[in-house]
């Protein structure tokens, strides 16, 4: 039997978000996974869940939105993941990540790193970087990826700044919010305004390609010294979960399809300010209506 191929592959937390009236799939590579599959990229996502009744339910949600699960694998000791989700001010989303559970396991298989490589996009976090196991098969299969794509994701007290470096330095293309560019530029001394602190970030890691998402405010993409600046679009927000990775896989897949940066950029903001207005972070939708 051949082997399942992927354009894109995401590797990281699978889990459920707990919010205030239910939980919601999520984990952020689960919810670029999904969205880029409903946007006609193939992606898989490379993950642990647990034996519970809880990890079962997130394979059948995934099954039933086309995104393959062939590669999520089971953990006869620790939980599938979870997360408890409360709102704070500015409609955005205090985070307590419970640790440790599946996710944490992730073991390097065999067969893994050649879908890497033969994969266009290797989507990861740094969330997944938490615990040495899974930080050690991150590592492996970054070594044998294209293109590196770093979605960060800094929850304390989940990260250290050793291991963002470490990430970093193996990424080619990076996605934030305007808070950890601020963060880390705080730890770099850089100085400036956006667009001075994200070259100077991609002068240090030798990353050519930023996406910087600023909540209400839009968004910006940073490539080979070019800057392009969405203003947002303005929106009923239900809630924030989720909404960046909506962004992440907006981008990317305008970019696959071809399309320059600047509607890529438009497409994004669309898809992620939709997504704020829904519950969860993986909701239904017409892709037609984005």
């Amino acid at each position: 039997m051949a082997k399942q191929t992927y354009t894109a592959l995401c590797f990281g937390e699978i889990l459920w978000d707990v919010l205030p009236d239910g939980a919601e799939p999520g984990g952020a590579p689960m919810n670029v996974a999904y969205h880029l599959n409903q946007l006609g990229i193939a992606t898989g996502v490379l993950s642990k869940k647990g034996t519970d009744a809880a990890g079962e339910r997130l394979i059948r949600f995934l099954e039933a939105h086309r995104v393959n699960t062939s590669l999520i694998q089971t953990d006869p000791e620790h939980p599938t993941g979870k997360v408890l989700a409360t709102p704070g001010k500015n409609y955005e989303m205090q985070y307590d990540i419970v640790f440790p559970v599946a996710w944490d396991f992730i073991d390097i298989t065999e067969a893994a790193p050649e879908i890497v490589a033969a994969s266009e996009l290797f989507i990861f976090g740094s969330l997944a970087a938490r615990n040495t196991h899974s930080r050690k098969t991150l590592f492996t299969l970054l070594s044998h990826a294209k293109t590196r794509i770093m979605d960060i994701n800094l929850r304390p007290p989940h990260f250290t700044q050793e291991i963002i470096e470490a990430l970093l330095n193996s990424a080619t293309v990076l996605k934030l919010n305007e808070n950890e560019l601020e963060l880390l530029s705080g730890w770099y001394g850089f100085t400036g305004n956006m667009h001075q602190q994200a070259e100077d970030l991609g002068r240090r890691f030798s990353i050519r390609d930023i996406m910087i998402t600023r909540g209400a405010d839009g968004a910006a993409y940073y490539t080979d010294g070019t800057f392009y600046e969405h203003p947002g679009i303005r929106v009923a927000v239900v809630d924030t979960v989720g909404s960046g990775d909506a962004f992440l896989a907006g981008f990317l897949s305008q970019l696959q399809q071809g399309s320059g940066p600047e509607a890529a950029l438009d497409f994004a903001c669309r898809l992620g300010s939709f997504i704020a207005t829904q519950k969860g972070a993986c909701p239904e939708y017409d892709v037609a209506a984005i």
